[in-house]
């Protein structure tokens, strides 16, 4: 992948970073990391959509470290938020979720990198220095994975969830398949039970089931392969 322009910051001046995540635990740590790097400093924390714009807004950072769920808001559409107001913000993922299921989701929605949690401190440490140098930053079992799908592209009658499901229909998905009720993946998700059920008729067209009870089975099956 080729490296987009490098960012707008002077030299000898420490990289400004904004965490966006639930987790104050979480937020805690990465700062304790991300401080003691001469070259890196956090400048402020979120838990929400509405603080991170509202940060970003204040505080101009180089790059934001965003967590897919959120406190009552979803990473995604956040990430798609900051692209479309702050262009220059780099974005970095930093996520519990499953790497080869949203890498390439979150990438097409502007940011630039995705590592697990369960990563060591020194390939987030990485991550961070990549993404804020211009480049993308994927490990390479998501990259092999990415060129494989793109050169072996499959009929699209036997099209995998991950390639024909939207970023929410694949998140609902996922959580009916991790058997999630409907009022829970309502509450995970932070919106309407009709609504869940709602993105279960679209997933049960493009994938061509028949009834709930399939969509289930099928989801089930899928989940456990993932």
């Amino acid at each position: 992948m080729s490296p987009a322009p490098q960012p707008a910051r002077r030299a000898g001046k420490r990289a400004r970073i904004l965490l966006v995540d639930d987790h104050p635990m979480v937020r805690e740590r990465l700062a304790e990391v991300i401080n003691l790097e001469p070259d890196l400093v956090v400048c402020g924390e979120a838990e929400d959509r509405r603080q991170a714009l509202a940060a970003i807004a204040a505080q101009k950072p180089d790059l934001a470290i965003i967590d897919l769920t959120l406190k009552d808001s979803d990473g995604l559409e956040l990430i798609k938020d900051i692209r479309l107001r702050w262009p220059n913000v780099r974005m970095l993922v930093i996520s519990m979720h499953d790497e080869s299921l949203y890498a390439e989701r979150v990438i097409r929605a502007g940011a630039r990198g995705y590592v697990t949690k369960q990563e060591a401190t020194r390939n987030i440490l990485l991550a961070i220095r990549r993404v804020l140098s211009g480049n993308i930053y994927l490990n390479e079992k998501v990259c092999a994975h990415i060129i494989s799908r793109l050169v072996d592209r499959p009929d699209p009658v036997a099209a995998t969830p991950t390639e024909v499901l939207a970023d929410r229909e694949l998140q609902v998905f996922e959580m009916t398949g991790r058997g999630l009720s409907t009022n829970e993946i309502a509450d995970r998700l932070h919106i309407a039970t009709k609504t869940v059920e709602t993105y279960r008729g679209r997933i049960r067209e493009k994938l061509n089931l028949k009834d709930s009870s399939e969509l289930r089975q099928h989801a089930i099956s899928w989940a456990q392969r993932h």
